[in-house]
């Protein structure tokens, strides 16, 4: 197993970080288990700053820890996307509505343009998908509400890890929506019509968790059959 060893400043925080890259690279499945002893020697840190590692993660919802059974990455499961997706279409409608007037347009645009020029060009799936989780935090920040930005980082990681999972299983439906739905939410941002950016940002979110869901729904079946 090979990381990117932990530098010498923060190094619970950079732990973290660390793991949290693993797990999206696809080095720790989910379900798999993530050992203190094994990550520690990986990242050359010791097992306290790996074990305040992953009780950030677990504080993201990434891992869980069991008394006596250790962590591991959380199971991806179609009921989890019903949850962590109704969740965030919640959060996003509000996000929508609070940050009009507020956000960079020519931010959310550039990125826009962003993923348009990636999905030309060929690039990796998951350099879109990291543009598409900047898009949505510009939107969160700029929406003026504290709490909002907590809410909506307490659940940031699991989306990106079912995003992840939603490209590996159909990778080309994300490319070829995702930079007319965040072209679209820029538009109506830009409209001001706070009743609409919420429905719109809420579908946009729903629409993800149909397509998700069914694939995972598709996977549980394949892998019974």
């Amino acid at each position: 197993m090979e990381l990117r060893r932990a530098d010498r400043r923060g190094l619970a925080d950079e732990a973290a970080d660390l793991i949290r890259e693993a797990i999206f690279a696809g080095v720790f499945p989910p379900g798999s288990p993530v050992r203190e002893v094994e990550l520690a020697a990986s990242l050359d840190v010791s097992r306290g700053s790996v074990r305040e590692g992953l009780a950030v993660l677990a504080r993201e919802g990434l891992v869980r820890s069991a008394w006596h059974r250790g962590a591991r990455v959380i199971d991806l499961t179609a009921r989890d996307a019903e949850e962590v997706y109704s969740v965030r279409a919640a959060l996003e409608g509000l996000a929508g509505r609070s940050a009009i007037g507020r956000v960079d347009l020519d931010a959310l645009g550039g990125l826009v343009d962003g993923m348009a020029r990636g999905v030309a060009a060929g690039a990796p799936s998951e350099e879109l998908l990291a543009l598409d989780m900047e898009f949505h935090e510009t939107i969160y920040r700029a929406a003026g509400n504290r709490r909002l930005l907590e809410a909506w980082h307490a659940v940031r990681s699991q989306v990106h890890l079912f995003q992840l999972t939603r490209i590996r299983l159909g990778h080309h439906d994300y490319r070829a929506v995702v930079v007319d739905e965040h072209r679209e939410i820029v538009r109506l941002l830009a409209a001001g019509d706070a009743a609409e950016v919420a429905r719109h940002a809420e579908e946009h979110v729903h629409s993800a968790k149909r397509v998700l869901v069914g694939q995972l729904d598709g996977a549980t079946t394949e892998t019974s059959g």
